[in-house]
């Protein structure tokens, strides 16, 4: 099968094996809900979500279906704004990770020489540091924009793919058509972008939605902390921050941007958690 081939059928066959489970469906539909909630929403928010329109605190009533910020923004509009940031920058995280982090995993992997050591004692001695003092250590070292916020949870996540593509590839590696592949003298590119990467597929899509629920956690936590981006502009993790002075009167300043991000999350996961049980089937089955 061709690479071309192989990505066409790759989503095909997700699709297929989510839609078989109740819990792969129902994760599905909460996944599209959450995207479109966070990446539209900011399009149904009645308000200007930086803007005062009422009294710090208030709670929901009046107008106000969340209430309130700390103050006086209309809480509602700021958490339908404040997913935009979160997703944009967590599929960017994402997809830099899987690119530097596959493409380590799969040369290490394939060449089986002085070069896999070399690149997988580099990535332990980055997976040995803490996550959250990487990014902490990055954002606050660099600056606080966006590029530096999304370099630094690729950083964080890539040991981790770099391993599991790694871990692929040697098994895959092994195998008949591989090795005729190698005795036809096809270039090692070729091998590994025609006749690999698209084989270890099922194994990054498994991975995939850790990986991606690690980046909203990440990001979340860094915007939480108020070293990633800056108020006045909505974000979920900068909202939870910000109006803790609030809680007392309106709890859901902070309630509410934390359901959105536990949405989102437990979304991902439900996916996640179901491709990979029907993985598991298909390969027993086989």
């Amino acid at each position: 099968m061709s690479a071309v081939a192989s990505v066409v059928q790759g989503p095909r066959r997700v699709l297929g094996l989510l839609l078989r489970t109740t819990t792969g469906k129902v994760g599905l539909v909460l996944l599209v809900v959450a995207v479109l909630f966070a990446a539209c929403g900011g399009f149904f928010a009645p308000y200007d979500p930086t803007a005062t329109v009422g009294i710090p605190g208030q709670a929901p009533g009046g107008g106000y279906v969340m209430g309130l910020d700390f103050i006086g923004r209309d809480v509602w509009s700021r958490v339908l704004y404040g997913g935009r940031s979160t997703l944009l920058f967590a599929v960017l995280a994402t997809v830099v990770t899987y690119v530097v982090g596959g493409a380590i995993g799969l040369i290490a992997g394939f060449t089986r020489s002085v070069i896999d050591p070399l690149l997988m004692r580099s990535v332990d001695i980055l997976l040995s540091i803490p996550a959250l003092l990487v990014m902490l250590l990055l954002v606050t070292a660099l600056d606080n924009s966006s590029p530096v916020l999304v370099l630094a949870t690729s950083l964080v996540l890539l040991p981790g793919v770099a391993r599991i593509v790694r871990s692929a590839t040697l098994e895959v590696s092994t195998r008949g058509y591989i090795e005729a592949a190698i005795a036809r003298g096809e270039p090692s590119r070729s091998v590994l972008l025609r006749e690999i990467a698209p084989n270890i597929g099922g194994v990054v899509a498994a991975d995939l939605g850790l990986r991606f629920s690690w980046a909203i956690i990440l990001i979340a936590s860094v915007n939480f902390l108020g070293i990633g981006i800056q108020p006045p502009k909505p974000d979920w993790g900068v909202m939870a921050s910000e109006n803790r002075v609030a809680l007392a009167t309106n709890p859901m300043a902070v309630v509410g941007p934390c359901l959105a991000l536990a949405l989102l999350i437990v979304a991902v996961n439900l996916v996640s958690d179901a491709y990979i049980r029907q993985l598991d089937r298909s390969s027993e089955t086989q």
